[in-house]
C-alpha cells in the first residue's frame, strides 16, 4: 500500500492486472495504518485502491499467531507477519521487504510467491 500511496506505477500496474484477473487482494488493517502514516492527508490514490481490497480485521486471534510466527521465524515485525498470515497458499505477496516476507512465509508453512514492488 505504501507503494500505491507513493504512487510506484509498476505496482499499480501490478495490481490493476490481478483486479482484471479478478484476483482477490487482502491486506491486514494495520497496513491501512503504515500506509496512511506519510500521506499528510493526501492519500487520493490510496483510498481508489483500497475500495479493490478485502481489509481483514486485525483482532486477537491473528495478533496471538503474529506472534507466535515471530517466535518460530526470530524476526521482530509484527504487520510483516500479519501479511503474511492473511495470505493463502499460491497467493502473491507484494512487497518492498521480500526477503524478510519470504522468511516469515516459509515459517508460516504458506507456500506464497514473494514479488517486491
Amino acid at each position: 500500500m505504501i507503494a500505491v500511496d507513493r504512487g510506484d506505477q509498476a505496482t499499480i500496474l501490478r495490481l490493476r492486472a490481478a483486479a482484471h484477473e479478478d484476483m482477490d487482494l487482502r491486506a491486514p488493517a494495520v497496513v491501512v495504518a503504515q500506509a496512511l502514516r506519510n500521506s499528510n492527508g493526501r492519500h487520493a490514490r490510496l483510498a481508489r485502491f483500497l475500495r479493490t481490497v478485502e481489509i481483514v480485521v486485525t483482532d486477537l486471534d491473528l495478533a496471538r499467531r503474529a506472534g507466535e510466527l515471530l517466535g518460530r521465524s526470530a524476526t521482530a515485525d509484527a504487520i510483516d507477519a500479519m501479511v503474511v498470515l492473511v495470505a493463502e497458499d499460491e497467493d502473491a505477496i507484494l512487497t518492498t521487504d521480500p526477503d524478510d516476507i519470504a522468511h516469515l512465509a516459509a515459517a508460516a508453512r504458506i507456500r506464497a510467491a514473494v514479488i517486491e514492488c
